[in-house]
């Protein structure tokens, strides 16, 4: 079942770039570091809320392995863990970067 994080956080398509400062995901969801857009909007509340429903609906589901665009700053793993990546991985759901 394709979703996106960032969608179900609340944030329009298309939207402008973003990126994790001051750490990785596992950092966002810890209140470490923050999400920002590249007009320096602060989006990092709408990817904590997007990897919840990420979350939510695998649960709800049954969802065991989840395939995960690369590059993102939801849902990449390599180079940086995405916000949603980092949620999943907490949660227990086996995840795999693609493309």
């Amino acid at each position: 079942m394709p979703v996106c994080p960032e969608q179900l956080g609340g944030l329009a398509t298309p939207r402008p770039a973003a990126g994790i400062y001051y750490g990785n995901g596992m950092d966002v969801l810890n209140g470490q570091a923050k999400v920002l857009a590249i007009n320096g909007q602060d989006v990092t509340e709408a990817f904590k809320r997007g990897a919840e429903q990420t979350v939510f609906l695998a649960g709800a589901l049954g969802v065991k392995q989840c395939f995960l665009k690369a590059r993102s700053p939801s849902c990449g793993i390599t180079a940086q863990i995405g916000v949603t990546a980092a949620k999943l991985l907490l949660e227990g759901f086996e995840i795999e970067e693609v493309g």
